[in-house]
């Protein structure tokens, strides 16, 4: 260790939300990025695509930063790489082969290979960036070939646990390489950083081989078809559908890009093994009685274009739903989407279907540690100091109330925030001053230029609506030439309302005989105080105004 050695964290995404992970490191001289995930947006980013994080932290430090490193394949773990590779001199990628197929999936549709520089590592394979050396050890979740990093510093050991749970009996070699953390902890660990997400779940995580034993069951009791819409990157449990569709004399067909195309990969990498006569195109669905058909499709989330909504609409192309499906919907409800789901259930209960979800049946196990877990991850690193992850503050703050349980001093259990950058020493830590990590709204080919104004101008249109006032005045006369027309879009209905718009035009005719001639601005500023006052007194409404005078 060298004299005057220290370590700067600064976080970037995941700590006060579940979503957009995103952890930079620093030293004298390395910095390197753990993650770059994005977030959906919430019901207020009306028109936004997605969250990601601020990014040009990262980029000012462009000239010291030597690798990112990835635990696993979620979106909220590599989905913002395409916004920040293409700024960066093709840096080198380290991930499990699946996990960096997943972001070169990514990358292609965009057209931004060339900026991809993947180094895939193998569990327990050590790597030396800069002044760290890393080591992977696999974990346990809901994706295949997730990574928890032991991570060698010039001030100490770091564990990061990545997204982890450890399956008490797992199915398939799925498991999380616990003894490997243990051999890199026994010198001693200076810091733990650990997944918060299921804090407040008592006990250990449904296994995968309890999902597996009722999606069984579900199998045997269904008359008809089985329909089954989940996350399309938890290979795992594609697997353990094919099994079972196989085991029961059945055909498995599939519907969704992203399924699809994940599927397609993970064969390609020998993930997943699945045999032609027991897969079936969805043209030749026809051919085959409702006791033989599994299909499997998207829309876990109520997504409005995915084929399990498209399905409940009636609007899939190839598709209908049938009296007797059994519907499986083998995945958590992110909050949030909780609201566009149940409006799917219910739909597809209308159209004869059976649905059977996390709340009803156990057909779902979450990928995080419940607390049990966390306990022990906790009591194999024994860390120095310890900082949650991956969470809300909720969850955050009662991950250091645990990890003081389990022995970390009060002083050294800490909540950081986005924004909030930690400096170690080998003496010690230092609070480093908050830097701006408020994350970025990408709409369309924007990134960035929505903010708070553009997204309350937006709340204002959704709620109250807009009217346009069309005034056409000739410029030497000053006489209106046309007009004025009120058009209303999502304001009022314009037949049943008709009265209220006429009255309308005539307060803009007074306003516009009471305002000189060539005095624009005047107009369109009374213009539109006068209407706000007769809408709110007339009709309790307050719509956005956008008065159009123009002089010819």
């Amino acid at each position: 260790m060298k004299k005057n050695s220290q370590l700067t964290i600064y976080p970037l995404g995941g700590l006060g939300e579940i979503g957009q992970n995103c952890l930079l490191l620093e030293t004298e001289n390395t910095a390197l990025l753990i993650d770059c995930g994005l977030m959906f947006p919430d019901d207020f980013h009306f028109g936004v695509d997605v969250v990601i994080p601020r990014l040009e932290f990262v980029l000012q430090r462009r000239d010291k930063l030597q690798a990112i490193v990835l635990t696993h394949g979620h979106e909220d773990h590599i989905g913002a790489l395409p916004w920040l590779l293409p700024e960066l001199e093709r840096i080198p990628v380290y991930s499990s082969g699946f996990t960096l197929s997943l972001v070169e999936n990514k990358l292609r549709e965009r057209g931004l290979l060339d900026k991809y520089l993947p180094r895939p590592v193998e569990p327990r394979e050590k790597v030396e960036i800069g002044d760290m050396n890393f080591q992977f050890f696999p974990v346990c979740h809901s994706i295949i070939n997730g990574y928890g990093l032991g991570i060698e510093t010039p001030v100490g050991k770091v564990v990061h646990s990545g997204d982890f749970k450890i399956d008490r009996n797992p199915l398939g070699g799925h498991a999380t390489d616990m003894e490997g953390f243990s051999e890199f902890s026994e010198s001693g660990v200076l810091l733990l950083f650990s997944d918060s997400t299921n804090v407040e779940r008592e006990g250990h995580a449904l296994t995968e081989k309890e999902v597996k034993a009722t999606l069984k069951d579900i199998f045997l009791n269904a008359g008809g078809r089985v329909l089954i819409t989940l996350f399309s990157s938890h290979i795992q449990r594609i697997q353990e559908i094919y099994d079972l569709t196989r085991q029961f004399g059945r055909r498995l067909a599939v519907s969704g890009k992203s399924l699809a195309t994940n599927i397609e990969t993970a064969r390609n990498q020998g993930y997943l093994d699945l045999e032609d006569q027991y897969l079936c195109p969805l043209d030749d669905l026809g051919q085959l009685p409702d006791e033989q058909v599994v299909l499997l499709v998207t829309g876990s989330q109520g997504e409005p274009m995915s084929a399990m909504t498209r399905l409940a609409e009636g609007a899939h192309r190839q598709l209908r739903v049938h009296e007797g499906d059994t519907v499986v919907m083998s995945s958590r409800f992110i909050p949030g989407n909780t609201k566009a789901i149940n409006k799917v259930i219910n739909k597809l209960y209308k159209l004869g279907a059976e649905v059977l979800y996390e709340k009803v049946q156990a057909v779902h196990a979450s990928g995080h540690a419940h607390l049990e877990e966390l306990k022990q991850m906790l009591e194999t690193v024994r860390p120095k100091y310890f900082i949650p992850i991956h969470g809300e503050y909720r969850h955050l703050l009662k991950h250091v109330r645990l990890a003081r349980q389990c022995g970390v001093a009060p002083e050294r259990a800490i909540v950081l925030e986005d924004g909030q950058p930690l400096t170690f020493y080998e003496q010690g830590v230092r609070y480093e001053e908050d830097f701006f990590a408020e994350s970025v709204l990408v709409d369309g080919k924007g990134v960035g230029d929505v903010g708070k104004t553009i997204l309350k101008e937006r709340q204002l249109l959704g709620d109250e609506g807009m009217v346009v006032v069309l005034l056409v005045v000739d410029n030497e006369s000053g006489e209106i030439i046309l007009g004025p027309r009120l058009e209303s879009k999502g304001f009022v209905f314009e037949q049943r309302y008709a009265h209220i718009l006429e009255e309308a035009e005539g307060i803009v005719l007074d306003v516009f005989d009471k305002i000189p001639a060539g005095a624009w601005k005047k107009l369109r500023d009374r213009t539109k105080s006068a209407l706000r006052r007769y809408f709110r007194k007339s009709i309790g409404r307050d719509p956005v105004i956008i008065p159009l005078v123009i002089n010819i």
